[in-house]
């Protein structure tokens, strides 16, 4: 009589484990709501972006999508929760520009960017523009380098924390204009406008989103964008490279990723579901609203797009010696 055999238990648990990931992806996302995590506080434009997504998305995914802050650490916190939770579809992160710089700024991170994430698709670019208090004599970029010029050090300017797109650009800034100001770095956009037009911060380099309403509005003045290129939101405003500052072409984009191991077929809905969503006429009217430019890529056009960033800014933060313990 013939023995049948006896699968190994290892074996036997990564069967039962590879039908248990098959039935939870075939279910998703009918099981509970998803959780859309923004590693800044409420108010910025990572925030404003995930709302305007999460609607949508929520909607064409028949789920109610949470958006919730874990602000912290230069985006850095909310990364890493993410990055560490269960990969089944249920928690997502809004990721942005910022996380591909922390690694060469950051003496540790917690998590592998491009190891620890599947990415899903870029959702938009926005220009940051260096914005000044409107009771600020500077005119254009000129004066407010002859402003702190003739006070080294006594300037500041905000950003949104440690190792975001904000502090690298104000370092660049301070590099090639020869200038010495103070960095003052921020949890999020909220509190540092709130500063910006209470006085208490000289400058900033933020997303055009958070400070726009307040340019319209008079509080705060547009002196440059840091983008190759003009903003449709600020069309008279001119690049820091029209400025004099010769090369100058930093934007901020912002997307969403899954933890790596999430299944292939939750994250090829989600990035399908999202690209209509972010290409659909009223996304690009809300975008055009915020100053945001919108994108909906692959998520292969994603990963080569942190692949290449990383890069970029790691010798970017090498020559300006930025270091943050």
């Amino acid at each position: 009589m013939n023995k049948i055999p006896q699968i190994p238990q290892t074996a036997a648990a990564l069967v039962l484990a590879a039908f248990a990931t098959a039935a939870s992806a075939q279910s998703w996302p009918a099981a509970k709501p998803i959780t859309l995590v923004v590693p800044f506080p409420a108010g910025g434009t990572t925030d404003v972006l995930a709302r305007s997504l999460a609607d949508k998305l929520g909607t064409a995914l028949g789920q109610t999508i949470i958006v919730e802050s874990k602000p912290g650490a230069g985006a850095t916190l909310g990364a890493d929760y993410v990055a560490k939770s269960k990969p089944d579809g249920y928690t997502l992160l809004m990721g942005a520009i910022h996380h591909t710089i922390a690694p060469a700024v950051f003496k540790k991170v917690p998590y592998d960017l491009q190891k620890d994430f599947a990415p899903i698709t870029t959702v938009a670019l926005v220009p940051n523009v260096l914005v000044v208090n409107a009771n600020n004599p500077a005119k254009n970029v000129a004066d407010l380098v002859a402003q702190a010029k003739a006070k080294p050090n006594q300037l500041n300017y905000g950003s949104n924390g440690n190792g975001t797109a904000q502090h690298l650009i104000g370092t660049q800034f301070e590099n090639l204009t020869g200038i010495e100001i103070t960095h003052i770095p921020y949890k999020g956009s909220g509190p540092l406008t709130t500063d910006l037009i209470g006085g208490q911060v000289t400058m900033s380099f933020d997303t055009i989103t958070p400070v726009l309403p307040h340019i319209k509005s008079g509080k705060l003045k547009a002196l440059a964008v840091t983008t190759g290129k003009r903003s449709s939101a600020l069309p008279d405003v001119p690049t820091l490279a029209e400025a004099g500052l010769k090369g100058f072409d930093i934007g901020t984009w912002f997307g969403v990723l899954a933890p790596v191991a999430t299944p292939k077929d939750i994250v090829a809905r989600l990035n399908t579901e999202a690209v209509k969503i972010i290409q659909s006429p009223d996304f690009r009217k809300r975008m055009e609203e915020i100053g945001a430019e919108p994108i909906g890529n692959t998520a292969e056009q994603m990963g080569k797009q942190i692949h290449d960033d990383m890069e970029k800014f790691a010798k970017l933060v090498k020559d300006a010696k930025v270091v943050i313990e």
